[in-house]
């Protein structure tokens, strides 16, 4: 049977496919034991492609066996609904394999290939829904060296970014992991033509960015036609071009602004309630609260405040770098000792309005407003706290609580729904802080009283 027919409503087929793509095999947790899967993207004849996961004995019993590039027929497996989270390739349905399983190796089929394309212009990336898979076939006009960058768990990582454009008259920098990255430079340069397969497309700070993802695939100088054709264009009249950039923020500040003027009103429950319906483009809300606590601790331990950032202009925005340097001051993007550096907020804060309490993540700008204190003078008096110990440190809190329900404060929240160790989490942070305007709040909280009476009366009635 074709890879296109397949679906829960047929349960006996054969189908014959190539193995595209191959994970590697990972553990997790069921009840009082331990399970293990490995996953598969499997292409056929027809061109038709399916995601397929291989669970516990049929781990054991297939996964040395299924060897990326191979032909193999497929019986015994489940059909369900894909979760498009997770599976990148374009079927409505996925499968799964388990102990019932039979997998054979097949002869080698000409008319399969090796990698199918679902190419995408670049243009239509600034409209789509984030975040997206998908298959780029372009220019490379410009490469960055490789810099090495650590992991949120602490794994030393190496990568390169470079910037593609299409015939779309648009370009996205997309970064490359690992392998790919270590490369020689020179493969990079002279603008060659580039394909890349499975980039996933985040959006951060209302600009688009690329990562080619591991189980994706890289070709430069391809032979395919649409390489072929993009190269052709790039040489007649391409270079020449101005390129629409996505990911170039447009100015210094990152919209947060002129966002805010748009934002949702609601309180604090509304934003809990809210986390149900977030997506993961970002929504903004605004609140009055109060101020209630500032974690100054964390398990018994101190937490500061502040971090040390790297301030050398990128080259190419000319802003800032941003990132935090190591302990000697070292930053692992620019790589440039005795650099630029300056101290840059970062706090978690717990909010309290008349019905509810939140905690939230507040950086640098929004952080500063919070705190009423620059991040020179929280460095400043962190260090200070640091040479006189527990009682200098009891001075730097007492000076904090001073903002504890002091005023109330209308805060600005960007909140959008991220994926953290495949599991779905709400971002949600205060992106700026204001004193309250008591004539607005006045005239917004006596139209509340207005609605609630009017409704009453209605039910009276």
């Amino acid at each position: 049977m074709p890879i296109g027919e397949l679906s829960p409503y047929n349960r006996q087929w054969t189908i014959k496919a190539r193995v595209t793509n191959k994970a590697q095999m990972r553990t997790f947790n069921k009840g009082s034991g331990q399970g293990k899967v490995f996953h598969v993207e499997l292409l056929d004849a027809e061109g038709g492609e399916i995601r397929a996961s291989f669970f516990n004995q049929a781990v054991d019993k297939y996964h040395d066996m299924l060897e990326k590039g191979k032909c193999f027929t497929f019986s015994r497996g489940n059909t369900k609904v894909a979760n498009k989270q997770y599976n990148t390739t374009s079927h409505r349905y996925e499968l799964t394999f388990d102990k019932d399983a039979i997998i054979e190796p097949a002869k080698d089929d000409a008319k399969i290939e090796v990698v199918k394309y679902n190419f995408v212009g670049l243009r239509t990336v600034a409209q789509r829904m984030l975040p997206a898979t998908i298959d780029v076939c372009g220019i490379i006009v410009s490469s960055k060296p490789t810099q090495t960058v650590q992991s949120k768990e602490g794994v030393e990582l190496l990568k390169r970014e470079i910037t593609v454009a299409d015939d779309t008259k648009t370009s996205m920098v997309v970064t490359l992991w690992g392998e790919r990255a270590k490369q020689a430079d020179s493969v990079f340069e002279g603008n060659p033509a580039v394909v890349l397969k499975s980039v996933l497309v985040k959006e951060f700070r209302e600009t688009r960015t690329g990562s080619l993802l591991q189980g994706g695939d890289l070709q430069i100088n391809s032979s395919l036609p649409e390489a072929q054709r993009i190269k052709e264009w790039w040489s007649q009249n391409g270079s020449a071009l101005e390129l629409v950039q996505l990911s170039e923020q447009k100015d210094g500040s990152f919209g947060d602004s002129s966002r805010a003027r748009n934002a949702k009103p609601t309180n604090l429950t509304g934003l809990r309630e809210a986390q149900d319906t977030l997506g993961a483009n970002a929504e903004i809300f605004s609140l009055v609260t109060r101020l209630a606590l500032v974690q100054t601790r964390k398990q018994g331990e101190v937490q500061p405040l502040h971090y040390m950032a790297c301030q050398e202009p990128k080259a190419s925005n000319n802003y800032p770098c941003n990132k935090r340097v190591n302990e000697q001051g070292v930053c692992p993007v620019c790589d440039k000792p005795g650099g630029k550096v300056a101290p840059r907020l970062n706090i978690r804060c717990r909010y309290v309005d008349y019905e509810d309490a939140a905690w939230l993540t507040s950086f640098h700008e929004a952080a500063a407003k919070i705190l009423g204190m620059s991040g020179d003078e929280v460095r400043t008096m962190e260090l200070a706290a640091a040479e006189r110990g527990e009682s200098g440190r009891e001075e730097f809190d007492n000076k904090i609580k001073e903002r504890y329900f002091d005023k109330p404060l209308n805060i600005t929240v960007r909140a959008n729904m991220q994926v953290y160790n495949g599991e779905p989490r709400a971002n949600m942070a205060v992106i700026d802080c204001q004193p309250v305007d008591h004539g607005k709040h006045g005239r917004s909280m006596l139209k509340d009283i207005n609605e609630l009476l009017a409704a009453q009366a209605v039910a009276g009635a």
